[in-house]
């Protein structure tokens, strides 16, 4: 076994023991980076490939699309759209036994079409369903697993910011990507409606159902959806038809759910700064990753473990 191959891999197992340790994984990849370049190259050849790293990777112009696509899903928090998500898909479905959990399965797979990070729906959609969901007496392991499940859905549906920045580590094509990810995501969601039918058909005690909305009620809970809608097919129908781009797509995003909650009157400057910040947050973190990343690719290619 070669020096560099024993280095490559004693810093794969580092970097296992950091994560145990909870460091930050981008942290941790950097750190693990740095080390095994500097033991194989040296701290010259580390420091000068560091600091070009950082400019090459983060001047990437895909890569611009982040930031858009997570003020977007901060935006859309403000603006209250999760809740009209989960009210159009409970006039819906809302009535059949075990309905409700599926209303929180379909408003999660709305919001994450204009939000694009799993968290954001999960604790979003948590706040809106889960009061409904105990509100008519739905089992806590019913009503809790809905959630999780319906939370990864923000994974899956685009656009979702994983996707793309897997797509930018991978150097594959983001649209191409959107547009692959699409029917696993729905197929996604029918599995879980599935799902929750057959458990409440054997635990019928777990998820009751309800009685219908009046045709007012139905009507004012879908109608409060088609904003939502509108702003799905504008960004996800333009990148798929090539009227734009991912970033300005994400642009127009950006301008369609801030527009709709100022105009609800939801978006003021407090709730604007507070999305801001987070999207900051969010995006530097989504940053080093990419850096870290990169820097472990190449302490790993050096050290022979990828053959």
């Amino acid at each position: 076994m070669s020096f560099e191959l024993l280095v490559g891999l004693a810093g794969l197992l580092g970097l296992l023991f950091l994560i145990a340790l909870r460091i930050p994984i981008a942290y941790a990849m950097i750190v693990t980076g740095g080390i095994g370049v500097t033991i194989l190259n040296g701290p010259l050849i580390f420091m000068s490939q560091l600091k070009d790293l950082a400019y090459i990777q983060f001047s990437i112009y895909d890569l611009s699309v982040v930031p858009m696509f997570v003020l977007m899903g901060n935006l859309a928090t403000k603006a209250g759209l999760s809740r009209e998500l989960f009210q159009a898909a409970n006039a819906w479905v809302g009535w059949v036994r075990g309905g409700v959990a599926m209303s929180a399965i379909i408003a999660c797979a709305g919001f994450g079409a204009v939000c694009g990070s799993s968290l954001a729906t999960a604790s979003t959609m948590g706040k809106v369903a889960l009061p409904e969901l105990r509100n008519y007496k739905y089992s806590g392991s019913l009503a809790t697993g809905t959630l999780a499940a319906g939370g990864v859905l923000g994974i899956l549906i685009p656009p979702s910011v994983v996707l793309v920045v897997y797509a930018i580590i991978v150097e594959a094509n983001i649209i191409a990507m959107f547009m692959a990810a699409m029917i696993p995501g729905l197929l996604a969601v029918g599995l879980f409606l599935v799902t929750i039918a057959i458990y409440v058909r054997f635990f019928p005690e777990s998820g009751p159902s309800r009685e219908p909305m009046d045709r007012q009620e139905f009507w004012n809970a879908t109608l409060g959806v088609l904003p939502v809608l509108g702003i799905f097919i504008a960004v996800i129908g333009g990148i798929y038809f090539g009227l734009f781009n991912p970033t300005p797509a994400a642009a127009a995003g950006v301008f369609l759910v801030g527009l709709l909650g100022i105009y609800r009157g939801l978006i003021k400057i407090p709730q604007l700064k507070a999305a801001l910040l987070e999207t900051a947050k969010t995006s530097g973190m989504i940053y080093l990753i990419l850096l870290g990343a990169e820097m472990l690719k190449i302490f790993m290619s050096r050290g022979g473990v990828p053959q």
